[in-house]
């Protein structure tokens, strides 16, 4: 019998070889890869902080505070998280042009990108409510009249039952709603922004939010009729009141003056 002159091979041993290769490769691509989405964006996250750093020196430190806690000029900004500066920011109300009992909106001066870098900074000084997604204050799901209901609950005693505004005690106001963007109006009731107060998802959930959003919009939308004819800036019966008084009222002395300068030339005559 001839002698092998070879041992036979087991019929694996070609799919361990395979395996080993590919393992190797995976090994090598391990280390030579580019990084990873994760690291990607921690390395993203780290320059906006870095470039909002900046920014807050330049135009936010001296009010307050160089580490954003605070100074006699300026509340501390250390928790309120990136969607009090989106507001305070995107609506121009900060950097405040002087201190006062409130401070108005105004022409923008950061743009969207340097904003999300003062807000990726602040969010770093301590953790706070984040700037919403369209989802959450986008029209798809809401419910235009339970809107109106939470609306005239808890926001119209200041803001009017359209959200027109009306005025505070001291100087101050709660501002028009109208012709705000729904991402400011859902950010005012996370953060409480100066004089009002603060809706969180447990006084107010994600939902109603939404809903009180969409309620704005239909009373306030560029295609939103009034059922009642002249609605006199949609004050309510201040405004209505003082439209009576002043044109009902003038409009009855205006004929008691004519009826009685008519029977004075009648008697003379």
């Amino acid at each position: 019998m001839k002698k092998l002159s070879a041992r036979r091979r087991h019929p694996l041993a070609a799919v361990v070889v395979l395996l080993l290769a590919l393992a190797a490769t995976g090994g090598l691509y391990a280390v030579f890869a580019p990084a990873s989405k994760a690291q990607a964006d921690d390395t993203a996250q780290s320059l906006a902080i870095d470039e909002g750093k900046k920014l807050y020196s330049v135009g936010c430190a001296s009010c307050h505070g160089t580490g954003g806690q605070g100074t006699s000029d300026g509340p501390s900004l250390v928790g309120v998280g990136a969607a009090a500066v989106d507001f305070q920011v995107g609506t121009g109300r900060m950097p405040a042009q002087q201190p006062g009992a409130q401070i108005p909106s105004k022409k923008v001066i950061y743009s969207q990108a340097e904003i999300d870098q003062l807000a990726a900074y602040i969010s770093s000084l301590g953790a706070g409510p984040n700037v919403p997604t369209k989802a959450q204050y986008g029209p798809e799901g809401a419910d235009i009249a339970k809107g109106g209901e939470l609306f005239r609950t808890n926001c119209a005693q200041c803001h009017n039952f359209t959200g027109k505004g009306g005025a505070l005690t001291h100087g101050k106001f709660a501002p028009s709603l109208e012709g705000v963007s729904p991402k400011h109006i859902y950010e005012a009731m996370q953060t409480g922004p100066q004089n009002m107060p603060s809706f969180n998802d447990t006084t107010l959930t994600e939902q109603n939010k939404k809903d009180i959003i969409a309620y704005l919009n239909a009373v306030n939308g560029e295609e939103t009729e009034s059922p009642g004819g002249l609605e006199l800036g949609g004050l309510g019966p201040v405004s209505e009141g003082l439209f009576a008084w002043i044109f009902g009222l003038g409009a009855l002395i205006a004929v008691a003056v004519w009826v009685a300068a008519r029977t004075a030339k009648a008697k003379k005559s």
